[in-house]
C-alpha cells in the first residue's frame, strides 16, 4: 500500500524517462510487479489474500487509467535485455489477470500490439519464452478478436513446435501451457477451427496418442496433458459446433488415423481411469453422426480371447454397479453417440435380440442391455433403458422389429415380451416391482416406453392389449404421492397421452374417446395437466436439455436423458380440460393454466381436446393430403427420371463436342503438316533446277563424244518412260475407284454432307492438276527425246572418218534402235490420248458429283438429322479424309520420283545438244 501508494507515478516517470538503463528501468519493472501481482503466499490466511487482491486490482486500475502506459509496455518488450524484458511480461500478465477485459481492449488498438506479444514465443530464452505463453494465455481469455489475431500470427505452428520439442504427452509444464493457450483459441471460435482443420494440423495431432504397450507408471503431468490433448480433440467436434464443420474434422480424423489411434488406447491396458473416461467421451463426439466413423467403431475389437466387439466390452462395463459412476456415464454417452442419425446400428443392436439372431454361445449387445434394464442396481436399470431408447429413436422400423423379443421369466412359464415385462415392472405387485420401485428404475421405463410407443400405433396398440396397463397409469396419476414420485405420474400422464394420440381406435375398449372419457371421469382435467407440468419444471429436466452429454453431480440426479427432454418439447401441451354441452373438452378460465396453454400447446393437449366430429375431419384431411403427396411423388419421380435423361444427354454432347473439337485440331495439323511437305518439296525443286543449269553447261563440252553407253542411257530411259505411264494408269484407276467410293458415300450420306462433297471436289480438282502436270511432264520428256536423236544423229557423222567401211555398220545400227525408239514415242502418245480421255471421264464424273452436291445441300437445308446421324457422318467423314491423305502422301512420293527422273534426262539431253 505504502510503496504503491507513493511511488507509482515515480515508477511509471522512470519507464518514460531512463529507456537507455537497462538495470534500473528491470528495477522499476520487479517493483511494479510487485505492487501489481496478487500471488498468493503459503502464509497468508484468506481474508489476507483477499485484501491483496483488491489492492493489486486497485493498483491496476491506477496505472490502466492512461492507456500510453500499456503502449509503454508494449514497447519496453521489444527490448531483448533479459533484465527488461523478463519483468516486462510478469507486470503485463499481472495486469490482464486483475483487470483482464481493460487491458485487452487497450493492447487490440495498439499498433502491433499482439504481434509482440507473439514474439515472445520466439525468445531463445525460456524462461521468456515461457512466461510468455502464461501471458498469451490470460490475453486470448474470452476475446475472439485477440484469439483470429493470434492465430493468423502463426500461433498454431509455434504451439505444436514447442509441444513436439518438449516431447509431447511425456513434456513438462510447458506442454500443459501450450495446451491451455490451444484450447482458448479454439474453443467457441469458428473462425480459428476452420484455420486450424485447413492448416492440417489435426494431422499433427496424431503421435500425441501413440501411447507404448507398457501403461503403469504413468506421472502426474503426463495425466493432464493428456488429459487436455483429448480435451482439444473435443473442442474441434463438439455438438455445440454447426454441423458442417464438425463433420468436415470428423471426416478428416478418420483420414489420418486420429480416430484409430484414439481407439487403440480405449481398447488398451493399464490406462488411468479419467485418461480411459476421457478416451471415451473424445471417440463419442468423433463418431457422434458420422456414419464412416460409426462404421469403423462397430467394427474395432478387444485384444480378448476370444475378440468382443468395442461396444459389448464398453456395455459390460456401463451395467457393472462396481465400475465409476464418471465411467458409466461415459460409456453411456459413446452408445448414445454411436446411435446418433445411425439407423444401420440400430438395426445391428435390435437384432442380437431377436430370436433368429441370438448367439448362446456368445454374450451380445442385446442381452447386456436386457441384463441391466432388469438387474438390481437402479442406476444400471436407468442406463439400460435408455440405451434401448435410443436403439429406437426415430425408428420406426425398430420400434415394431423390438415388439417380437421375447424373455423366458422362470422355468415352466410361456416367454413374455419385452414391452409386457417393462410394465410388469411398473404394474405387478411382486418381488420385481420392490425392485423397480426406486424412482431412477421407474423413470427410465417410463422414458423408455414413451420413446418406444411414439409415433408408432402398432406398439400403442401392443401396450394397451395388456388389460392392466390402463387403469394403472390412471391410478398412478389420480393419487396424491409424496414429492419424489411427483415426476413417475408426469410420465405417467405423458405415456396416457402418447396413447391417446398415436392410437389407430384398433382396440374396441381403448379407443382415443374412451381414453378421454376415462381421463375426465378417473383423473380429472385439471389434475391430469397439473401433473403432465411435473416434468418440465423438475430442476433437472433444464440440465439434461442443455447437451448430449450425460453429466450429472451424483447417480441419485440421474433422471433425464437429453433426447428425451427433445421428445417432450414436442409432446408436451400444458392446459387443462373441461366439457361443455356438446361433449367436447375446454380451456380452463384460470388465467395462470390459460397463460401455460399458450406457451406449451403440444400434440398431447390437442389429442385430447379433440371430438370426434373434428377427427373425422381430420382424418378425410389426411387422406386428402396423401392423395395429393401421392401425385406429387408421382412428378417428382418423372421429374428425377426426365433430370437424369437430360443430364445424360448433355453428358453426350458434351463427349461429342470434345470429339469434334479434337478432330477438328488433328485435321488443321494435318493440313499444316502437307502445307509444310509442299513448300519443301519446291525448294527442293528449285535447288534441282539450279544444279541441272550449271550441269548442262558443263555439258556442252562432252557433247562430241556420243559413245555407246550414251545409247544404252537412252534405252533406261525409256524402259523408265514405260514405268511412268504404268504407274500414271494405275494412278488413273485408283482416281476412278475413289470416284466410285465417293459417289456411293454421296448416296448413302443423306444428312448434312455438303462440307464433305466440297472437299471431295477440291480434292479431285487437285488430283486433275496433278495428271495434267504429268503430262505436260511426258510431253517434255518427249521434247528432249527428239533432242536427244538429233544429237545422235548429229554425233556420228562429225566423229566417224567418211572413208571407214565399219562406220556405215554403226550408223545403220543407230538409225534401227533409233526407229524403234520412234516406234515406241507413238505408243507414249497413244498412251498419252487414253490418259487424256480417262481424265476427261473424270471431269464428266466430277461434274456429276457437282450436281449431287447441289441437291444433298438442298436436302440439308430442308431437314436436319438428330445427333446420332452427326455422329455418324463424323466417322464417314474422319475415314474419308484419312484415306485422302493416304492417297495424298502416296501421290507426293511417285510426284518426286518423276522430278528425279525427269532431271537426269535433261543432263542426258544437254550432253546431245553439245
Amino acid at each position: 500500500m505504502e510503496v504503491g501508494t507513493q511511488a507509482m507515478d515515480h515508477l511509471i516517470n522512470i519507464l518514460q524517462t531512463d529507456r537507455s538503463d537497462s538495470e534500473i528501468l528491470g528495477y522499476a519493472l520487479d517493483t511494479l510487479y510487485n505492487v501489481i501481482s496478487n500471488d498468493e503466499e503459503e502464509e497468508q490466511d484468506e481474508n489476507a489474500q483477499k485484501q491483496a487482491d483488491d489492492l493489486g486490482t486497485q493498483f491496476t486500475e491506477t496505472f490502466i487509467q492512461d492507456p500510453e502506459h500499456i503502449t509503454l509496455l508494449l514497447t519496453l518488450l521489444e527490448e531483448f535485455d533479459f533484465h527488461v524484458r523478463w519483468p516486462g511480461v510478469k507486470l503485463l500478465t499481472a495486469l490482464l489477470k486483475n483487470q483482464g477485459v481493460q487491458v485487452q481492449g487497450i493492447i487490440l488498438v495498439s499498433p502491433m500490439g499482439v504481434s509482440r506479444l507473439m514474439d515472445l514465443l520466439a525468445d531463445s530464452r525460456e524462461v521468456i519464452r515461457n512466461d510468455g505463453l502464461l501471458l498469451l494465455q490470460q490475453l486470448t481469455k474470452g476475446n475472439a478478436a485477440i484469439q483470429k489475431i493470434v492465430a493468423f500470427e502463426n500461433a498454431f505452428e509455434r504451439l505444436l513446435d514447442i509441444i513436439t520439442e518438449e516431447g509431447s504427452s511425456d513434456g513438462g509444464i510447458v506442454v500443459e501451457d501450450c495446451l491451455l493457450l490451444l484450447l482458448n483459441l479454439l474453443k467457441n471460435n469458428s473462425s480459428n477451427q476452420n484455420f486450424f482443420k485447413e492448416g492440417s494440423y489435426i494431422q499433427r495431432m496424431k503421435p500425441w496418442f501413440e501411447v507404448g504397450d507398457d501403461n503403469s507408471g504413468w506421472s502426474a503431468q503426463k495425466v493432464t496433458n493428456l488429459h487436455l490433448m483429448l480435451q482439444l480433440v473435443r473442442v474441434m467436434v463438439s455438438p455445440v459446433n454447426s454441423p458442417g464443420a464438425t463433420a468436415s474434422c470428423q471426416k478428416c480424423m478418420y483420414q489420418c488415423g486420429l480416430l484409430q489411434q484414439l481407439c487403440t488406447i480405449l481398447m488398451a491396458t493399464g490406462v488411468p481411469a479419467d485418461i480411459l473416461t476421457e478416451t471415451i467421451n473424445t471417440v463419442s463426439e468423433v463418431i457422434r453422426g458420422s456414419q464412416v466413423n460409426q462404421d469403423y467403431f462397430a467394427s474395432v475389437n478387444a485384444p480378448s480371447n476370444p475378440p468382443r466387439p468395442a461396444i459389448v466390452v464398453l456395455l459390460m462395463s456401463m451395467v457393472n454397479e462396481r465400475q465409476p459412476f464418471v465411467l458409466r456415464c461415459a460409456v453411456l454417452y459413446c452408445f448414445q453417440c454411436f446411435l446418433f442419425k445411425n439407423q444401420k446400428g440400430q438395426g445391428e443392436i435390435v437384432a442380437t435380440l431377436l430370436p433368429s439372431t441370438i448367439d448362446a454361445n456368445s454374450i451380445s449387445a442385446g442381452q447386456l442391455l436386457c441384463g441391466g434394464l432388469f438387474s438390481a442396481d437402479s442406476l444400471s436399470n436407468w442406463c439400460a433403458a435408455v440405451a434401448l431408447a435410443h436403439t429406437l429413436q426415430d425408428n420406426l422400423t425398430q420400434k415394431e422389429q423390438l415388439l417380437r423379443v421375447q424373455l423366458a421369466t422362470s422355468l415352466g412359464k410361456p416367454p413374455v415380451s419385452l414391452l409386457q415385462q417393462c410394465t410388469n415392472i411398473l404394474s405387478q405387485g411382486d418381488k420385481i416391482v420392490r425392485r423397480g420401485s426406486k424412482v431412477q428404475t421407474r423413470v427410465g421405463l417410463l422414458m423408455l416406453l414413451c420413446t418406444w410407443i411414439s409415433n408408432c400405433p402398432i406398439a400403442v396398440t401392443h401396450f394397451l392389449h395388456n388389460q392392466e396397463n390402463v387403469p394403472f397409469l390412471t391410478a398412478q396419476i389420480s393419487e396424491n404421492l409424496g414429492e419424489d414420485e411427483r415426476l413417475v405420474q408426469g410420465l405417467c400422464a405423458l405415456l396416457l397421452g402418447i396413447c391417446i394420440y398415436y392410437n389407430d381406435n384398433s382396440l374396441e375398449n381403448y379407443t382415443k374417446e374412451k381414453l378421454k372419457q376415462l381421463i375426465e371421469k378417473r383423473i380429472g382435467k385439471e389434475n391430469f395437466v397439473e401433473k403432465l407440468g411435473f416434468i418440465t419444471k423438475h430442476e433437472l429436466y433444464s440440465r439434461a436439455a442443455l447437451k448430449p452429454q450425460p453429466v450429472f453431480p451424483s447417480p441419485e440426479q440421474m433422471l433425464f436423458d437429453h433426447e428425451f427432454t427433445r421428445l417432450v418439447k414436442e409432446l408436451e401441451g400444458l392446459s387443462s380440460l373441461q366439457t361443455g354441452p356438446s361433449g367436447r373438452f375446454l380451456f380452463n378460465q384460470t388465467e395462470e393454466m390459460q397463460i401455460l396453454f399458450l406457451l406449451h400447446t403440444g400434440l398431447i393437449t390437442k389429442a385430447v381436446h379433440k371430438s370426434s366430429e373434428e377427427e373425422e375431419k381430420e382424418e378425410e384431411v389426411k387422406k386428402t393430403l396423401e392423395q395429393h403427396d401421392n401425385i406429387v411423388t408421382q412428378y417428382k419421380e418423372l421429374i428425377r427420371e426426365q433430370d437424369a435423361q437430360i443430364q445424360e444427354l448433355k453428358e453426350k454432347v458434351s463427349s461429342m463436342t470434345t470429339q469434334t473439337e479434337q478432330l477438328q485440331a488433328t485435321v488443321s495439323q494435318q493440313q499444316s503438316q502437307i502445307q509444310q511437305h509442299k513448300d519443301q518439296y519446291n525448294i527442293l525443286k528449285l535447288k534441282l533446277g539450279k544444279e541441272n543449269q550449271s550441269q548442262s553447261s558443263q555439258g556442252d563440252t562432252q557433247v562430241n563424244g556420243l559413245q555407246t553407253e550414251e545409247l544404252s542411257q537412252l534405252r533406261e530411259e525409256l524402259e523408265e518412260l514405260r514405268r511412268q505411264q504404268t504407274l500414271l494408269q494405275t494412278q488413273l484407276s485408283e482416281k476412278d475407284a475413289l470416284i466410285d467410293s465417293l459417289k456411293s458415300a454421296a448416296k448413302a450420306a443423306e444428312g448434312p454432307a455438303g462440307s464433305d462433297n466440297t472437299e471431295l471436289l477440291q480434292e479431285l480438282e487437285a488430283l486433275k492438276n496433278q495428271v495434267q502436270t504429268h503430262l505436260a511432264e511426258i510431253g517434255l520428256l518427249k521434247a528432249e527425246r527428239q533432242e536427244l536423236l538429233r544429237r545422235a544423229e548429229a554425233g556420228p557423222s562429225d566423229t566417224a572418218p567418211p572413208s571407214d567401211g565399219s562406220s556405215d555398220a554403226a550408223k545403220a545400227e543407230l538409225e534401227n534402235r533409233l526407229a524403234a525408239q520412234t516406234a515406241e514415242m507413238e505408243q507414249l502418245k497413244e498412251s498419252r490420248s487414253g490418259l487424256e480421255q480417262q481424265l476427261a471421264a473424270a471431269t464428266s464424273t466430277v461434274a456429276i458429283l457437282q450436281t449431287e452436291k447441289a441437291k444433298l445441300q438442298t436436302e440439308v437445308q430442308e431437314s436436319k438429322k438428330e445427333q446420332d446421324d452427326l455422329l455418324m457422318l463424323l466417322a464417314d467423314q474422319d475415314q474419308k479424309i484419312h484415306s485422302l491423305k493416304q492417297r495424298l502422301k502416296d501421290l507426293g512420293e511417285t510426284v518426286e520420283d518423276e522430278d528425279d527422273l525427269r532431271d537426269q534426262t535433261s543432263d542426258e539431253d544437254d550432253e546431245d545438244e553439245d
